[in-house]
């Protein structure tokens, strides 16, 4: 799995013009505030951290919701049955629990753990151009997901692409995937475009 724990929704579409600047789209989505859990300000949270309690590792979140962008701490954070709650400073009964219901819950960029060389965060490799060994344009890279034995790529053909097709690329490091190239925007694959 690529390192970090975020998980493949968590970051489409999500650009970083506005890094330096507090925007939003300089930060990446942890998850969602989807409910009040009592009447105490607590609130429910669907992560797409992996596993998803490590959302608790930042004691600060910045929650949007429309086009307010508010930053919160995190006062403390539990498993509750299945999932998670959480109590935030400031949001002290249900009513302004109410008013966060189905808030995003951001990260900057700029403050996520750093990774090794060869690590990734998944909101990274989205949007990558794809190719083959021998340098057929399989499509982007417009999603991941996990299946238990190994990550896998959603390629999706696009105009400068062979063909329209979508294709499941299995994350392999070493073995599929033969190289990566962040910063020039592509990676390699070693895949059969019939598949």
């Amino acid at each position: 799995m690529p390192q970090g724990g975020l998980m493949p929704e968590s970051t489409l579409n999500i650009p970083s013009s506005g890094a330096n600047r507090g925007e939003p789209d300089a930060h990446v989505v942890l998850g969602q505030l989807t409910s009040p859990h009592g009447i105490k300000g607590w609130l429910k949270v669907y992560a797409y951290t992996n596993p998803i309690d490590s959302i608790f590792n930042y004691p600060e979140w910045w929650v949007r919701q429309g086009t307010s962008f508010k930053r919160y701490r995190v006062i403390q954070g539990r498993r509750q049955g299945k999932g998670l709650v959480v109590e935030l400073e400031g949001v002290s009964d249900r009513n302004a629990a109410e008013a966060l219901s189905q808030a995003e819950i951001l990260m900057p960029k700029a403050e996520l753990p750093a990774l090794a060389d060869d690590e990734y965060y998944w909101y990274e490799l989205e949007g990558l151009a794809v190719f083959t060994r021998a340098g057929e344009r399989l499509g982007r890279v417009s999603s991941l997901f996990e299946t238990g034995a190994n990550d896998v790529l959603v390629v999706r053909g696009d105009r400068d692409a062979i063909d329209r097709r979508e294709r499941l690329v299995p994350y392999l490091p070493g073995d599929v995937i033969t190289e990566v190239d962040i910063d020039a925007g592509w990676m390699r694959v070693d895949w059969d475009p019939a598949f």
